[in-house]
């Protein structure tokens, strides 16, 4: 309940982060600012939350579904590993005696695979279930620029003229029309690989940053406000980061599965690790995570304890 009732607000606030950065990966604008004031200029305000219907629902399910795995691989690795390497540690510091808060430090080393591992796996489970709504909010989101490019093609186009989104929902039984129900996981392979390593990132990084700041603040028995929303924009940021060229390649895989007649072969890609390409929408990228995951483990936080 924490992590679903905390999604819905967090995904509405960052959204139209999310929107414009889409847009950048699949298509060229000159900055973000151009993106921007393109999407104000030919769809309005409401274009920057084109297609939110689905990640409001998707989003929230699998952040409950992640979470909760999440928790229960982290008790059954951790016991694994208590068995098999590290006896005596605990990957929960709340629970951690007086002679374990003296080696915090060590403590946390050991504790990181645990985290890694059990984020990993929660991410490779949750992209069978995102990757559908996935792909028809990125359908969704830029519907209008492969409408008006299409047109654009044609010798008679005329540049004034306006189209209708077709909205989520629609949008979703036109894949499934079309392409049938395995159309819904076109790139998958890129999805799993994203989530998978950008989960196992995300919970690293939040549990040790919670646990380096409070070591570095002893006198503090419970975990500050501050703390939470510091650790939280870190693993954000850091995963994100990281993973962004695979989801930049995810969607130009998407895009330009969306753009050809179903059953025609796609132009095979190379991916390319350091080609700026792949970069494209990275700051606005980097400032949507920041502010969502800031604003998702506040919430949640407080919502787990009182619950």
């Amino acid at each position: 309940m924490s992590a679903g009732l905390s999604s819905l607000a967090s995904t509405f606030v960052g959204f139209p982060f999310d929107s414009v950065k889409t847009r950048m990966q699949a298509y060229k604008f000159r900055s973000v600012l151009d993106c921007v004031m393109t999407t104000k200029k030919m769809e309005g305000v409401s274009g920057f939350f084109r297609g939110v219907g689905a990640p409001l629902f998707s989003v929230s399910v699998v952040r409950t579904l992640s979470f909760s795995i999440y928790a229960q691989c982290k008790d059954t690795y951790s016991n694994l590993f208590n068995k098999s390497f590290w006896p005596g540690y605990v990957v929960d510091p709340a629970v951690a005696t007086a002679e374990q808060k003296l080696t915090a430090g060590t403590n946390l080393i050991r504790a990181l695979p645990v985290y890694f591992l059990s984020g990993f796996t929660a991410g490779g489970f949750i992209a069978l279930f995102s990757c559908p709504f996935e792909f028809t909010k990125l359908s969704t989101q830029i519907e209008l620029l492969m409408t008006r490019a299409q047109h654009a093609a044609l010798p008679d186009s005329d540049p004034t003229t306006t189209y209708q989104a077709k909205g989520t929902v629609q949008q979703f039984k036109d894949i499934v029309k079309r392409r049938g129900v395995l159309g819904l996981y076109s790139g998958f392979r890129y999805h799993f690989a994203r989530d998978s390593l950008g989960t196992s990132l995300y919970f690293t990084v939040y549990e040790s940053s919670k646990q380096i700041i409070s070591i570095n603040n002893p006198k503090q028995d419970t975990v500050g406000l501050l703390t939470i929303a510091i650790s939280g924009g870190l693993c954000g940021i850091f995963s994100w980061a990281l993973v962004f060229p695979i989801d930049t390649m995810k969607s130009i895989i998407q895009r330009d599965i969306l753009t050809r007649p179903p059953g025609t072969v796609v132009q095979k890609r190379k991916f390319k690790l350091f080609n700026p390409r792949m970069y494209r929408g990275l700051g606005v990228s980097i400032a949507r995570t920041g502010i969502v995951n800031m604003t998702f483990f506040s919430i949640y936080e407080q919502l787990y304890k009182k619950l």
